[in-house]
C-alpha cells in the first residue's frame, strides 16, 4: 500500500461526503492507497454516511470505535490499523484542504520523516480574539518542547508509515504529535496549506481545551526531558523548598529568642506552607501518574481504544 489516508471523526455526517469526492479526485492517480475513516462514537448518522460512502468506494475502510473516546485515541486507531508507506492524517470537518495532500507527501520523499501542515490564512479576520493567543500558545509549546512550529494544532500531517505506526498516543497527546516524534529522532518540516471553513456542523473544541493543552504541555515535557532523571526536577523542587523552610525556621527562632515574638499565634505561615506543599504533591502525583500510564501502555501493547465494527 503506497499511501494511507486516516480521517479520525466524530458527528460530521454533513461533510463526510464532499470529502469524500475531494478526496477521489486527488487520489485518483494513485492507484495504490485506502482512506481510512475513524468513527469516534458519532450519534448524528455519521455511520450511515460512511457505509453509503464504503459501497461506493472499495478504497475506502471504516473503523467505529464502540464510545467516544476522544481525538487521540481515534488518530491512533487509525494509525495503528494503517497499511500505506506514507500515511497522511486530517480532519473530517472539511477544514483541511486535501488539495494540499500531494505537496506534502513530495516534501516527505525528500528526506523527512514527518512533514507538519501549518494554516497560515487562519484567524486572519480575528487578530486579537483568536490569532495572537493561538500564535502565543504555539510559541510557548515550541519553546517548552524544543520542536519549532508555527502550528501545532493541524491536524493535516504527513508521516512514514513506520513513524506513524509506532507513535506513544494516549490521552489528549495528539495535539504534540510532533514534539513525541522529534522525541524518537524523526526529521520534521513544516509547509504552509489552506484552511477553510467548515460545510456543516458545529466544532468540537470549547474553551476547556486550553487547560488540558497546559497540562499535556506539562506531560510531553516531562517524559521528554526527565522520565529517565526525574530526580533533575523533583529534588530541584524539593531543594528549593527545603532551604526556603530553612531560612523561614532561622527567621522565626531568630524573632523568638532575638526579638521575643510569640509563634504560636501564626497558623498562617504553616497553612500557606501546608498549601504550597499539597500544590506541589498533587503536580508530583500526576506527573507520575502519566509516566505509569505510558510504561503501562507500552509494556502491556494494550490499545487506548476498542474497536465496535469495521466494514
Amino acid at each position: 500500500m503506497e499511501l494511507s489516508i486516516v480521517i479520525p471523526l466524530f458527528n460530521e455526517r454533513g461533510n463526510l461526503g464532499p470529502l469524500h469526492e475531494e478526496l477521489k479526485t486527488i487520489l485518483a492517480d494513485t492507484p495504490s492507497h485506502e482512506i481510512v475513516f475513524v468513527d469516534d462514537g458519532s450519534t448524528d448518522g455519521s455511520v450511515d454516511e460512511l457505509r453509503h460512502i464504503k459501497e461506493s468506494d472499495p478504497n475506502v475502510r471504516v473503523i467505529r470505535l464502540a464510545k467516544n473516546t476522544g481525538q487521540t485515541a481515534a488518530l491512533q486507531c487509525g494509525f495503528a490499523n494503517s497499511r500505506g508507506d506514507i500515511v497522511v492524517a486530517l480532519d473530517g470537518d472539511g477544514e483541511n484542504d486535501p488539495a494540499d495532500i500531494p505537496r506534502l507527501v513530495a516534501k516527505l520523499r525528500d528526506g523527512y520523516d514527518l512533514v507538519s501542515g501549518w494554516r497560515t490564512e487562519r484567524w486572519q479576520n480575528e487578530a486579537l480574539t483568536r490569532r495572537m493567543p493561538s500564535v502565543a500558545a504555539n510559541a510557548l509549546i515550541s519553546r517548552i518542547t524544543g520542536t519549532a512550529l508555527h502550528d501545532y494544532g493541524c491536524t493535516l500531517k504527513a508521516y512514514r508509515g513506520d513513524l506513524a505506526r509506532s507513535l506513544p498516543l494516549y490521552g489528549e497527546m495528539h495535539r504534540f504529535v510532533p514534539a513525541i516524534a522529534a522525541e524518537q529522532g524523526a526529521r520534521i518540516a513544516e509547509m504552509p496549506v489552506n484552511f477553510r471553513p467548515r460545510r456543516a456542523g458545529a466544532s468540537k473544541y470549547g474553551p476547556g481545551r486550553i487547560v488540558r493543552t497546559i497540562l499535556d504541555l506539562m506531560t510531553v515535557k516531562f517524559l521528554s526531558s526527565y522520565s529517565t532523571r526525574p530526580i533533575q526536577i523533583f529534588g530541584a523542587i524539593g531543594l528549593i523548598f527545603g532551604v526556603l523552610g530553612t531560612l523561614f525556621i532561622a527567621m522565626l527562632v531568630f524573632e523568638k529568642v532575638f526579638l521575643g515574638y510569640h509563634l504560636a499565634d501564626r497558623p498562617l505561615l504553616l497553612i500557606a506552607v501546608l498549601m504550597v506543599m499539597v500544590g506541589v504533591q498533587f503536580v508530583s502525583l500526576g506527573l507520575i501518574g502519566e509516566m505509569v500510564a505510558r510504561t503501562y501502555h507500552e509494556s502491556q501493547r494494550k490499545p487506548i481504544y476498542l474497536i465496535k465494527e469495521e466494514f
